[in-house]
């Protein structure tokens, strides 16, 4: 399974990003792959979990 994300390296140098399926949950990591990891915890919460204000998104067939 894999999930996009978008990041950026802020100029303190830290990193900050948000899993693209749920832009307005933002994480941050000292490094790149720590940054992956915070993501990886925050996917693994939002698909297991029944949280509330949790925005989705899915495609619906309409025609």
């Amino acid at each position: 399974m894999k999930a996009r994300f978008t990041y950026w390296k802020e100029s303190d140098g830290w990193y900050l990003g948000f899993l693209n399926d749920h832009p307005d949950h933002w994480t941050q990591g000292e490094s790149l792959d720590d940054l992956k990891e915070q993501l990886k915890d925050l996917h693994r919460s939002f698909s297991s979990e029944e949280i509330s204000g949790i925005r989705k998104v899915e495609e619906l067939e309409v025609a």
